[in-house]
C-alpha cells in the first residue's frame, strides 16, 4: 500500500514523471476543508481521527495527489507538555511564554506521549480510507521552530525572544527530542511511510547559529530513524545545508522552497528525494500566466536527464496560500504529469 513513483523517488530510482504533494494540501484554501471547518473547529478536525482523516483525504479525492499527509499540526507537542494551546482569528497561541523562570513548567515526556495518541489512529483511518497506490506521511515540527513558537508564545515573524533565548535551547531539546522520538514512532505505527521533520523557522537563524545549535539535535533525530524522515527548513541556504548531515546524513530526503536551484539541490543532497519547488504564489495568476511561469520552471527540469533529476518530488517551495484558486492547484497536477510524460 503506497504510490511506487513516490517510493522510487526515495530510492533515487529513474523515472520520467515525479510524485506530487504539497505541503498543506489539505486546508483554507479547499472547499472540502472549508466545509468541514464551517461545522468543527480546527481542534476538533484535528484531534478527532475520524475528522482528520476526511480532512487528508479531500485532496486526494479532488487533485489526485500521489501522496496524502496527516492533518494534524506541528504545536501538539508544546500543549503536550503543559503549554496550552488555542487557536483563534489570529492563529495559534501558547498559553504561557518559555523562558529561563518558566522552563521548569514543562511537563514530562512520559506524561506528554498518551496526549498524542490521537495523530496514531488518525494515521490508522487516513489509511484505510486511501487507495492502495497512494502514500501516506507523517510529520512533526523541527526543534528550533518548536522552540521558537514557545519562547515567542504565538506565530510571529520576528524571533528577537528566541534569538535571545539560545542558551536555553539546549535545555528545551533535552525534552523535546525524546517527545519528538515518541511522536514520530506513534506515526509510524499508525502506517506513515516517512516523517517530515517541518522546521519552517530555522533559516532566520544565521547558518553558524543553524550549524551549532540546530544541527546536532536534528542528526540526534534522523540517526534514530534512518532513511525514515524527511526535512524540510523554510528560507535556509546552502551555507546552512552544506553538513554531512545532509548530504551524506541519513535522511529519506530534503525539501527545498523557491529560494533554491533545484538543479543546485539534486547536486547537495546526494541520495533520497528532492521535494519542492515551485513558487506558491504563482499559483494566483490568471490561467495563463499560472501556465506560462509553471512552463519555464519545467523548462529548466527537463533540460536535466531523468537521471540528473532522479528523486524529484513535485510540489510547491512552501504550503498551499489560503484562498489559492483550486482551479490552477489541479492543473499544476495535470501539467506535470502531461509534460513531464
Amino acid at each position: 500500500m503506497a504510490n511506487e513513483k513516490f517510493q522510487n523517488a526515495i530510492k533515487r530510482v529513474v523515472q520520467k514523471v515525479p510524485p506530487i504533494w504539497f505541503m498543506r494540501q489539505a486546508g483554507r484554501y479547499h472547499k472540502h476543508y472549508q466545509k468541514l471547518r464551517a461545522q468543527h473547529s480546527f481542534m476538533e478536525l484535528c484531534k478527532n481521527p475520524e475528522l482528520a482523516a476526511l480532512v487528508a483525504m479531500g485532496p486526494i479525492e479532488d487533485f489526485d495527489f500521489d501522496v496524502s499527509i496527516l492533518f494534524s499540526d506541528l504545536l501538539f507537542p508544546l500543549e503536550a507538555l503543559g503549554m496550552g494551546l488555542t487557536y483563534g482569528d489570529q492563529g495559534p497561541e501558547l498559553g504561557w511564554q518559555l523562558n529561563k523562570d518558566t522552563l521548569k513548567k514543562l511537563g514530562s515526556v512520559d506524561d506528554a506521549i498518551p496526549q498524542l495518541e490521537f495523530q496514531k489512529t488518525a494515521m490508522q483511518l487516513t489509511r484505510q480510507m486511501l487507495p492502495q497506490s497512494k502514500s501516506l506521511i507523517g510529520f512533526v515540527g523541527g526543534p528550533w521552530t518548536l522552540f521558537s513558537y514557545a519562547v515567542q508564545g504565538s506565530h510571529d515573524g520576528n524571533l528577537t525572544k528566541a534569538k535571545n533565548a539560545l542558551d536555553i535551547f539546549p535545555r528545551f531539546c533535552e525534552k523535546m527530542i525524546p517527545l519528538l522520538k515518541e511522536n514520530i514512532q506513534l506515526q509510524f505505527d499508525g502506517g506513515a511511510e516517512i516523517i517530515m521533520v517541518f522546521d519552517t523557522a530555522a533559516g532566520e537563524l544565521a547558518p553558524e547559529w543553524y550549524k551549532h545549535l540546530i544541527v546536532p539535535e536534528l542528526k540526534k533525530l534522523s540517526e534514530s530513524f534512518p532513511h525514515k524522515l524527511g526535512y524540510y527548513s523554510k528560507a535556509t541556504q546552502k551555507s546552512h545545508l552544506t553538513h554531512d548531515v545532509f548530504t551524506q546524513g541519513k535522511w529519506a530526503g530534503i525539501g527545498f522552497d523557491h529560494r533554491w536551484d533545484l538543479n543546485e539541490s539534486f547536486q547537495m543532497a546526494s541520495h533520497g528525494f528532492v521535494q519542492g519547488n515551485f513558487d506558491q504564489s504563482f499559483l494566483f495568476g490568471t490561467r495563463d500566466e499560472f501556465k506560462n511561469n509553471l512552463g519555464n520552471y519545467l523548462d529548466k527540469i527537463k533540460s536535466l536527464s531523468p537521471e540528473q533529476r532522479a528523486g524529484w518530488v513535485s510540489g510547491l517551495g512552501h504550503g498551499v496560500l489560503p484562498q489559492t484558486p483550486e482551479e490552477n492547484v489541479r492543473l499544476f497536477v495535470q501539467t506535470i504529469r502531461e509534460v513531464m510524460g
